[in-house]
């Protein structure tokens, strides 16, 4: 009886022991990179809303070759089986602001004024990058730019669809380039390109507010290319990470330094009217893990 009593005690300290010490580890981790600093009473946590899973069909970002020719990219079914938590208006210039205060991000470039109904714009994806980081830290619960797929989840019917619509065997490239010029030429920049207050573009249908109004809104999605084969798979692909797609009106590669779409760096077509970015928040315990390890990294 012993004996049996003492074996499930040396295999339990066995279990128990390095858990522990790996909860300690990650605890000491999370401290030292400064994870689970108290959130200052004077910024408040932004207002979130939460997609519930569903499936839906987008066409992914990215440039699109078949036979030698640009084509549109092929629609695919997207089966979302995970929650998505994100921010329901873009970060506000305040809130910017008291990043930039606290040495953690770049100051704006931009007169606008400092205000929680006024969102940031001239904001780079670096700038947005440090604000997530500075914002997890602040919070103890990881934010991070969405992904394209992320942003398409979330505006519903306001996300844009890019295609042009022409056949994809077609070898006339004349066809093309008559549909690109006819949409470069309806794109025009908004008559008034200033930022207005939260809400002024209404929400889409699941909630996500003044998505494709007058601001651009940075990913996490590299742009790509893409060679389909004659079956319309991806027969190859090549990203350029450090060209990220910013959603509006239409998609938009932007280099990530850019601040000022209109000023250069655009990759293609219309530049954005301003760029300015919201959150999504991963509250579970293996992002922290993961957030924590990172900046021990940096």
């Amino acid at each position: 009886m012993f004996a049996l009593s003492h074996s499930h005690l040396v295999s339990g300290t066995s279990i128990a022991l390095p858990a522990l010490l790996m909860v300690a580890f990650v605890g000491g981790l999370a401290v030292q990179t400064g994870l689970f600093m108290a959130t200052s009473a004077d910024i408040p946590v932004p207002a979130t809303i939460r997609i519930e899973p569903r499936n839906f069909t987008y066409r992914p970002a990215g440039e699109f070759y078949k036979n030698g020719f640009a084509v549109d990219a092929p629609k695919v079914e997207v089966n979302r089986t995970q929650s998505l938590e994100i921010m329901k208006y873009q970060v506000t210039t305040a809130e910017y602001d008291a990043c930039v205060a606290q040495g953690a991000c770049p100051a704006r470039e931009t007169m606008t004024p400092s205000s929680f109904n006024l969102p940031a714009t001239s904001i780079s994806y670096d700038d947005a990058t440090a604000y997530a980081d500075w914002l997890s830290r602040r919070t103890g619960t990881v934010w991070a730019l969405p992904s394209d797929e992320d942003l398409a989840f979330a505006a519903g019917g306001k996300f844009p669809d890019d295609a042009l619509g022409v056949d994809p065997d077609s070898n006339n490239p004349a066809l093309r380039w008559l549909a690109d010029y006819q949409r470069e030429a309806a794109r025009k920049s908004s008559r008034d390109p200033t930022p207005q207050p939260l809400g002024g573009f209404g929400e889409g249908e699941y909630g996500l507010a003044d998505f494709a109004g007058n601001i651009w809104e940075w990913s996490t999605t590299c742009n790509r290319k893409v060679t389909l084969g004659q079956d319309g798979a991806a027969a190859s692909s090549s990203e350029s990470c450090g060209i990220y797609i910013a959603t509006g009106k239409h998609r938009s590669p932007l280099s990530a330094f850019i601040r000022d779409p209109k000023g250069g760096g655009c990759s293609v077509g219309t530049p954005p009217d301003n760029v300015g970015f919201r959150l999504v928040r991963n509250s579970t315990w293996y992002a922290r893990l993961v957030f924590a390890f990172r900046r021990a990294a940096t």
